[in-house]
């Protein structure tokens, strides 16, 4: 490949803790690869390459653009735009009735003057990116696209760890420390720490492992009431695991009897699919989005 001209970056889907510093490292990189390289940032994603809104890329800019591993978000915003959902484009008002999305964008594209597309997001952004990278090499458009792959699921196979992932669970971990201070403000208490994750389980996993490392650095005593067992982890449900609810209701009431606290990490999809059989073997009709 021959060194590009100028390049552009944009964000979309959910927010992740690695976005701003993606976009410092791509600018850094491609400083010190050579500064004459054009650099553009896209606003609010795929919208912003729709609308041919964007940033540019200074020399100042450029200069401080390891501020940028200081934040979270991305400061250049997101979107939920999909190139392949015509009617959503339409109805926001990004492209006329009647136009193809991908040929928008890849028509900005070239008249902004772009030969490489950076795309960092999830799933979604990253299907978006090769859906729009196949219209380009099926219409003979010279440009290349990139995605880096953004999740806190940490599920783009087969990639070992996506951006994000470990500090979400880092920040996760933390989050719940704080939260289960609360363990014996009430007798009997139950703390549920949800986390993110409809069919993968790897960052609910991650966190108690991350929070239990935390537990590990810590001193306790137990003759005045600081007990560790109080603040572990009691349970913990994936959307990969099938869960006998009956058989852990009953297994976390003897903890609640023993320790008079109970801690569970739930992904938010555990479980689903268990519940889901239930109630279609009781004959109820179960709706699907």
């Amino acid at each position: 490949m021959n060194k590009p001209k100028k390049v552009a970056i944009l964000t979309a889907g959910g927010l992740a803790p690695c976005l701003n510093s993606a976009i410092g490292s791509l600018i850094e990189r491609y400083t010190e690869i050579d500064p004459t390289i054009e650099i553009i940032c896209y606003r609010s994603g795929y919208k912003g390459l729709l609308l041919g809104d964007f940033y540019t890329i200074t020399p100042a800019i450029r200069e401080k653009a390891g501020l940028l591993h200081r934040f979270g978000g991305s400061l250049i915003g997101n979107s939920r735009v999909k190139l392949t959902n015509v009617k959503d484009c339409v109805k926001r008002g990004l492209v006329q009735e009647g136009q193809d999305p991908q040929k928008v964008a890849a028509d900005q594209l070239v008249k902004d003057g772009v030969d490489i597309l950076h795309t960092i997001g999830g799933d979604d952004t990253n299907t978006a990116a090769a859906d729009l990278a196949a219209f380009l090499a099926s219409n003979n458009y010279g440009l290349t696209v990139i995605g880096l792959p953004k999740t806190v699921d940490n599920d783009v196979f087969p990639i070992k760890q996506s951006l994000g992932a470990w500090t979400a669970a880092e920040q996760g971990a933390r989050y719940f420390w704080n939260v289960v201070a609360e363990n014996n403000a009430n007798p009997r208490m139950l703390i549920v720490h949800e986390v993110m994750g409809r069919s993968c389980g790897w960052l609910t996993a991650a966190t108690a492992q991350e929070y239990r490392k935390l537990l590990d650095r810590a001193e306790w005593l137990p003759e005045l009431g600081l007990d560790r067992n109080a603040f572990e982890v009691h349970g913990i449900f994936i959307p990969e695991m099938t869960i006998d609810i009956a058989a852990e209701a009953k297994r976390l009431r003897a903890v609640m009897d023993k320790v008079d606290c109970v801690n569970i990490f739930v992904s938010e999809g555990a479980g689903v699919e268990s519940i889901v059989a239930e109630m279609q073997a009781k004959g109820h009709e179960v709706p699907r989005d």
